[in-house]
């Protein structure tokens, strides 16, 4: 074990195996839903009536895990921290939508432009300009972007769980009615409570204990009461309904793995359409990556001498093969998750939970029905508690000087309010440039900053150009 130590500088980040093993258990636990969610995204239609799984064995699911599962070893590896890689929300339902509404396309089409986007970000960062342009963000859109994110992951906790929702004319309301109602609903208040006081009482793997706590009442509760499904029944569970109903173990199929056509996307879509859509890929990716790894090296206390997330040259190297192999394997662009910060909330500071992480999701092609038995309400509790340890870091932004806090109030509010961590980066870039050039400050305007601004108004006005 001094070896594993060793070489994943666990004692030296003040872990241990312990913790780094509860922390990977808790990503995966807290992450694990993309396995089903994203073949539920990509299940439609292209254009021309095909589908990518017509054989409806799961071919999406296991592929979309053995994907994640294998990147995110990799990162383990090479970056040593504990950032967990999978198909990208957001980007899943932007080539969705491209696959079944622009004229031509197919998935193979699409699929092709996403590894397309997976090559120019891998140049970016095998150049170093990737990182170029992370150290170029100004220190108080840095902090505004973690603290946006928590409060993105506190909207999703808040909704994925059924705390929050719309309806009577209202933009969002407490449960329904304004009332709580669902049973499931009160897990999540329980698991929630429950992680707070460990916390407090500062007992290790709180965030573990809790989830395998509020999964087996989940259980028991389905087993006596049958809820069932909020789509059967409206006191049902949001997503995932927590039984061992239906069948348990699937073999592999991995028949997707290089379904895609580059060339074709340019000569049956066009190449003005082709060249939007992998901007808007590359810019939600590109930046979707910058904020999370600001946010767990924050969070985990990974940060070197300049105040930057270490290993983060490696971190954006394995990013980016990540977006090349989901393309290629037909399951979207794959990219770092925010749920990694449940796992650094649960103990993990290194590489080793995340290849805990992977080997758990390596396990689910296998097993993939079983990771739909923990129910959103029990992982939504965990994102709550990560986002209210993410916005701490509020204080530190320079609310004094305009030029610094107009931007950085626009990506705490753009990102959770239109549920994009990309979206709020982009206000936070426009902002800097129009706040600084209005107030004589335009020399502290790099030109990168300039460059990329620009590229964020393009992406806004994307369906005006398209």
């Amino acid at each position: 074990m001094s070896a594993v130590d060793k070489f994943f500088k666990i004692s030296e980040r003040n872990s241990n195996i312990r913790q780094e093993v509860q922390g990977g258990i808790v990503t995966f636990c807290a992450m694990s839903y993309i396995v089903v969610l994203n073949a539920s995204i990509l299940s439609g239609k292209d254009t021309t009536g095909a589908v990518l799984d017509p054989t409806g064995i799961g071919l999406v699911s296991q592929t979309t895990a053995l994907v994640a599962g294998l990147i995110t070893i990799l990162m383990g590896f090479a970056a040593n921290v504990p950032i967990a890689i999978a198909a990208a929300l957001g980007l899943n339902s932007v080539v969705a939508v491209c696959a079944s509404t622009i004229p031509g396309a197919r998935w193979e089409f699409i699929m092709g432009l996403v590894v397309i986007e997976g090559i120019l970000i891998l140049f970016l960062a095998l150049t170093g300009l990737r990182k170029l342009v992370f150290d170029i963000v100004p220190q108080s859109l840095r902090i505004s972007i973690g603290v946006g994110i928590g409060l993105f992951i506190t909207f999703a906790g808040l909704w994925n769980s059924g705390f929050i929702s719309s309806g009577n004319g209202t933009p969002l309301q407490l449960d329904e009615n304004g009332s709580i109602t669902r049973i499931p609903t009160l897990i999540f208040i329980i698991c929630l409570f429950s992680m707070i006081i460990l916390h407090i009482k500062q007992i290790p793997g709180g965030a573990l204990i809790t989830i395998i706590a509020g999964t087996i009442l989940s259980v028991v509760l389905e087993k006596y009461l049958q809820l069932g499904s909020i789509h059967d029944n409206i006191r049902g569970w949001m997503s995932n309904v927590p039984n061992f109903s239906g069948k348990i173990f699937l073999l592999p199929n991995f028949s997707l793995i290089g379904k895609i056509d580059i060339l074709g996307a340019f000569e049956y879509i066009g190449t003005l359409t082709c060249i939007l859509m992998i901007l808007t890929l590359f810019l939600s990716d590109f930046f979707d990556t910058m904020g999370t790894m600001i946010s767990v090296a924050t969070e985990g206390n990974l940060l070197d001498k300049d105040k930057n997330p270490v290993n983060a040259q490696k971190i954006l190297v394995v990013d980016s093969f990540g977006a090349i192999f989901g393309g290629f394997c037909s399951v979207s662009s794959n990219s770092t998750y925010i749920e990694s910060l449940t796992g650094v909330a649960a103990g993990a500071r290194t590489g080793l939970a995340s290849i805990i992480t992977g080997i758990l999701f390596l396990v689910s092609t296998f097993f993939a029905p079983l990771t739909t038995i923990v129910p959103a309400e029990v992982t939504s509790a965990a994102l709550v508690f990560v986002g209210l340890l993410m916005i701490s870091n509020i204080v530190k932004i320079n609310w004094s000087d305009l030029t610094e806090s107009f931007p950085a109030f626009m990506v705490i509010i753009i990102t959770p309010f239109t549920y994009s961590i990309a979206n709020g980066i982009g206000a936070g870039f426009v902002t800097v440039v129009v706040t600084k050039l209005f107030s004589g400050k335009i020399k502290e305007i790099h030109p990168l900053i300039w460059i990329i601004s620009i590229m964020f108004l393009v992406y806004f006005a994307r369906t005006i150009l398209l």
